[in-house]
């Protein structure tokens, strides 16, 4: 009795954690009620993040570069704002068409 409860606190304790490091992300309009400050780059080069946008909210996992964007701001792991200028950002990210290019390139 006591494994099967050490063994439901540890699935537990795993599912909380991989849930609460997804990324997936709600876009918001107003940058005060934004965790994130996003600018979209270019180029490749300038990103601090390469994303891939998945069309699943399953692949967004663990910090991967791999977004979900969700409608609904309270199942969002990362509140963003997207800014037009590169100096309010803090964060830079280059969106990319291939899902194994996805990752922080700076941290």
């Amino acid at each position: 009795m006591k494994t099967l409860k050490l063994s439901l606190i540890a699935l537990l304790f795993f599912f909380i954690v991989s849930v609460g490091y997804s990324q997936v992300v709600y876009s918001t309009e107003w940058k005060s009620e934004a965790n994130k400050v996003v600018y979209v780059t270019k180029w490749k080069s300038e990103a601090d993040m390469i994303v891939y946008k998945s069309d699943w909210k399953s692949e967004a996992t663990s910090n991967s570069g791999i977004w979900y964007f969700t409608e609904w701001k309270s199942e969002a792991e990362w509140i963003v704002y997207f800014t037009d200028w590169k100096s309010d950002a803090n964060l830079v990210v280059y969106f990319t068409d291939w899902k194994s290019e996805a990752g922080w390139v700076k941290k």
